[in-house]
């Protein structure tokens, strides 16, 4: 709940930000493989934009 609130407040105030909620399965050992693999990409396709700003 306070990752949305944060999310929103941050949208209010037109900052960017990254955020993504896993609804189904859960997240780590309640996660199947798709939702893993998805998980990952966000993670590097993240860090990878961080690192060439």
């Amino acid at each position: 709940m306070h990752a949305r609130k944060f999310a929103a407040r941050l949208e209010e105030f037109h900052k960017p930000f990254f955020y993504d909620e896993i609804v189904e399965g859960g997240h780590a050992a309640g996660a199947n493989l798709k939702e893993q693999a998805n998980t990952r990409a966000e993670q590097y396709t993240y860090l990878t934009r961080k690192l060439m700003d």
